[in-house]
């Protein structure tokens, strides 16, 4: 069976009111589970403390492998396999190398990034996602905590969410 955890819900109307009330939130205390917004807000990674995904760092490096892969491919066929001289050039002509290499680079870049992605984000085509409230997706913002991960009492975070704005705040198991 599954393990079920209990939060609370912080539901607010207004994306400046959720910033201040994150950042007063996390000041007293309490570690916030996730933020759900219907839309992008600006600025919110740094008020929730994310650092800078190394995303990138992946990207380049399945790109590196994509040109290791296609320089090797290319030479490997061009010159051990099947050695041929065509229009008088040599055996390894790189500049008729580069666009196989460029495709092949983007490409393993590009499927690296999408693939590396869908394995942090937890995103399997077979998962079956957390809807905590499902005015997410239309105008509400939410602020989940959970009980188990935080020190204080329930009433306490409770009035902590109130205090900061939130226009309700609701219990959830999941």
């Amino acid at each position: 069976m599954a393990h079920t955890s209990n939060y609370i819900l912080g539901v607010y109307e207004d994306e400046d009111v959720l910033l201040k009330a994150i950042k007063n939130v996390r000041e007293g205390g309490v570690k916030i589970h996730e933020v759900y917004s219907p839309f992008p807000v600006h600025g919110i990674e740094d008020v929730l403390g994310y650092k800078r995904s190394r995303l990138s760092i992946v990207a380049f490096m399945f790109g590196l492998l994509g040109t290791s892969l296609a320089l090797t491919m290319q030479f490997g066929m061009m010159t051990i396999d099947w050695p041929m001289i065509i229009g008088g050039k040599d055996y390894a002509p790189l500049p008729s190398f580069i666009p196989v290499t460029f495709e092949l680079t983007v490409l393993l870049a590009s499927f690296g990034m999408v693939g590396t992605f869908m394995i942090i984000s937890n995103l399997k085509p077979w998962g079956k996602a957390k809807i905590f409230d499902k005015r997410i997706t239309d105008d509400k913002h939410i602020v989940a905590i959970d009980l188990e991960s935080n020190k204080l009492e329930e009433s306490a975070i409770d009035k902590l969410l109130k205090d900061n704005g939130a226009s309700e705040v609701n219990k959830k198991t999941l």
